[in-house]
């Protein structure tokens, strides 16, 4: 099962990356200048969207839930990358510099998800899709939160770690709505 979960994963995060390294090449590296709290609220807008498309069943606008997900995956790369980058990194990234922090952040995050699945023995096969989405919601709050709190915590995992579980949620979801 972890050799098709793998592969599973890869494909979906090819299809993400693809569309996000397209729209480098068209936008540059625009989202440089969204401050963490607003790309938290991006990935807000995102779920809340999912949220109401599972709930209601219409969309209105035309995209769908499979877009909404590729955007929350991506937009969680972008958190990633903008809490390690700093002011002294220049807005409009090269973008084979764009390909590589990319590449990195989805390996170090699809490895958290491979220790997690070893202890959870991939619970989240049996889960509905509207669960991930719930669960994507949630770290969403806990997010904005932790960034109220200015990044202090007592007893909880910080902010990477929950763009890193929410990204690894918009993937599960991709893989139950077979995205390839």
């Amino acid at each position: 099962m972890a050799a098709n979960t793998s592969q599973e994963y890869d494909s979906v995060i090819a299809v993400c990356k693809s569309l996000f390294l397209k729209k480098t090449k068209d936008y540059g590296t625009a989202w440089r200048i969204l401050r963490p709290a607003s790309i938290t609220d991006q990935i807000f807008i995102k779920a809340q969207r999912i949220r109401t498309l599972e709930e209601k069943k219409i969309s209105k606008v035309g995209e769908d839930i499979t877009s909404e997900y590729i955007g929350i995956v991506n937009y969680c790369v972008i958190a990633l990358m903008q809490l390690e980058l700093t002011e002294e990194d220049p807005y409009e990234l090269e973008f084979s510099k764009v390909e590589k922090l990319y590449d990195l952040y989805v390996q170090a995050t699809k490895d958290l998800m491979f220790a997690k699945n070893h202890d959870y023995g991939e619970a989240w096969r049996d889960m509905r899709i509207s669960s991930l989405t719930d669960l994507i919601l949630m770290k969403i709050l806990r997010v904005k939160q932790i960034e109220d709190n200015k990044g202090q915590t007592l007893a909880s995992e910080g902010i990477n770690a929950n763009y890193q579980d929410m990204l690894n949620y918009a993937v599960f979801a991709l893989i139950k709505l077979d995205v390839k």
